[in-house]
């Protein structure tokens, strides 16, 4: 069965009331580098400060993207994504029923992060 289409709730939002993470995000334009390729793509990404490893986790959902897909063919691949605040490299993989690769990375995230416990990249330098 094929779904009609995309479901509202993309699932990297809980829709409870749960304080398991500060989850900082972005959601909007980006550019995705895969296998010297660059694609302009919509995308959903969220983030937390995970204190077990000590590192920033961030993942996400990118739009269905013909061209990507094409490119892809489902497989799981390194990416790097640009957004208007920031690059990070990341791994694609898991396409949902809706042709959407799931996007993932630890490190600093291509968006502004203001959780706490993580101070927001333009106070970094004034620590």
């Amino acid at each position: 069965m094929t779904p009609a289409a995309t479901p509202e709730h993309d699932g990297t939002h809980d829709q409870h009331d749960h304080d398991h993470h500060d989850e900082d995000g972005y959601r909007g334009a980006a550019t995705l580098a895969v296998d010297g390729a660059e694609d302009a793509v919509d995308l959903v990404l969220v983030g937390h400060f995970e204190p077990l490893d000590g590192r920033y986790h961030w993942y996400g959902r990118v739009a269905a993207h013909a061209d990507l897909d094409a490119a892809l063919g489902g497989a799981k691949r390194p990416a790097r994504v640009t957004t208007p605040v920031g690059a990070a490299d990341g791994e694609l993989s898991d396409v949902d029923p809706w042709g959407r690769y799931r996007l993932a990375g630890v490190s600093t995230p291509p968006f502004a992060v203001e959780s706490a416990g993580v101070p927001a990249a333009d106070t970094v330098g004034a620590l």
